[in-house]
């Protein structure tokens, strides 16, 4: 390229920048947005939301015949001790992959609510508290629960070695199914579960078949998780206004969200600092934080405390310091050996925070899509409403354990209203096709 070229050049990259610049200013003039707020703005766009992360410890995660192998496990209450708990009975479609109980019940009623799966694959951490490292050793979790599915492998192995759907969908994905039928070498009930017999007849087994039993259940896991990653959300109308916004069309932009909800928006990504843990277009950041939420006893009636105090006052929830203790010690983590990942896929485990004064109390930010649909919130249903949630975090309370992170922003009444009208505007369809969305066959 000789001198007179560059220059050519040079010239032209300065216009365009000078182009650009001037385009971006008269946005924000006729918007009332500044370029940071309209750069924000965009961050937030479901836009922005990019292709499903790879799972590298799970080879199946993609595999369609995976996706609906376990499509068909979620809505299927026969993974259960008594036969009446599926992976939908808490997360149900219709209340956006939640149930709307404060604390959730399978076989009995759990320590916390259950979170929404939308969008969950782009999580590098499960469950509130993160005590799981990939989608498929989250499921895996329930299944075993004492107080949520009930059930052990060794019972689940056998639903998808007898019944005969099952075991064609399970043999195209993961090859040919050992031969289960000797109930001696395979007891009907078997898993380092905790429950005596279980226990007693799972170290009855020989290594090797212990690890056939496990190897099914893993792939029971990342079947369900080869569909879990299927639930993606879709536009809402804070989307749509972003977009009207991009493109100058103001008139329309105020159809779409009102005064009240705009204003609502420039409190959460300015003033109110929502956006901090709430940013990217799942208006989350993954990480996990001390909010102060009250400990679940408190809330409870009078009475109920006086007798915990003098029986047995249960522990307060350790949040994520107890979860990453777990997750490095699971059996199902991305350094185990039923996980697909070599060992440089695994920094997230390897490099995980475990300080005790930063995790202690800590619970996983939620995604806020949709957020209207799932009540109660916080990690155990303690806060009925969005308005109760957003006075919460005004007030700054002395956390239960641990201590909060949340800083002193002072709002109004009336600003606090806005928020919650805001957050009205990110209720939209899951972009999903509709039979994924149903039991299979219903």
């Amino acid at each position: 390229m000789n001198l007179k070229t560059k220059l050519k050049s040079k010239k032209n990259i300065f216009y365009f920048i000078l182009w650009s610049f001037t385009f971006s200013l008269q946005a924000a003039q006729e918007t009332g947005w500044s370029d940071a707020e309209l750069a924000m703005l965009r961050l937030q766009s479901i836009k922005s939301l990019p292709e499903l992360p790879p799972d590298p410890t799970n080879k199946y995660a993609d595999n369609a015949d995976a996706a609906r192998l376990g499509h068909k496990l979620f809505f299927d209450k026969r993974l259960s001790s008594n036969g009446k708990v599926a992976c939908a009975t808490c997360h149900q479609v219709e209340k956006n992959f939640t149930d709307g109980l404060a604390k959730s019940k399978g076989i009995s009623e759990t320590g916390r609510s259950a979170p929404s799966i939308v969008g969950i694959a782009y999580s590098p951490w499960f469950f509130w508290d993160g005590r799981s490292d990939s989608l498929w050793s989250q499921a895996l979790g329930p299944l075993e629960s004492g107080v949520e599915h009930g059930g052990n492998r060794s019972q689940y192995a056998k639903i998808i070695y007898n019944d005969l759907s099952y075991k064609k969908m399970y043999e195209k994905v993961f090859g040919i199914l050992p031969d289960l039928s000797d109930i001696k070498r395979f007891p009907d009930n078997a898993a380092p579960i905790g429950i005596r017999k279980s226990d007693e007849d799972w170290y009855a087994m020989s290594k090797e078949d212990r690890k056939i039993i496990t190897r099914i259940y893993v792939n029971i896991g990342k079947s369900i998780a080869a569909y879990e990653r299927l639930i993606i959300p879709g536009p809402a109308r804070f989307d749509k206004y972003v977009e009207a916004v991009e493109k100058n069309d103001l008139a329309l932009a105020n159809k779409i969200l009102s005064v009240g909800e705009i204003a609502g928006l420039k409190l959460f990504i300015g003033k109110a600092m929502c956006v901090t843990c709430h940013q990217g277009p799942l208006f989350t950041h993954h990480g996990f934080h001390n909010t102060g939420a009250p400990d679940p006893a408190s809330i409870r009636p009078k009475i109920t405390i006086k007798y915990i105090a003098k029986k047995n006052k249960p522990s307060l929830d350790q949040g994520r310091f107890k979860g990453i203790l777990l997750a490095l010690k699971s059996e199902f983590n991305c350094l185990g050996e039923y996980s697909d990942a070599t060992k440089d896929d695994c920094a997230e485990l390897k490099f995980a925070n475990k300080k005790r004064d930063e995790t202690l109390g800590a619970f996983k930010v939620p995604g806020l899509r949709n957020i209207v649909e799932t009540s109660p919130y916080m990690h155990a249903g303690q806060l009925l409403n969005l308005a109760e949630v957003i006075k919460h975090y005004n007030t700054i309370p002395i956390a239960p354990i641990g201590h909060t992170d949340l800083l002193a922003i002072k709002l109004s009444d009336k600003e606090l209203k806005q928020i919650e009208s805001f957050l009205h505007s990110l209720s939209g369809p899951l972009a999903v096709a509709p039979e994924l969305l149903r039991a299979p066959g219903g």
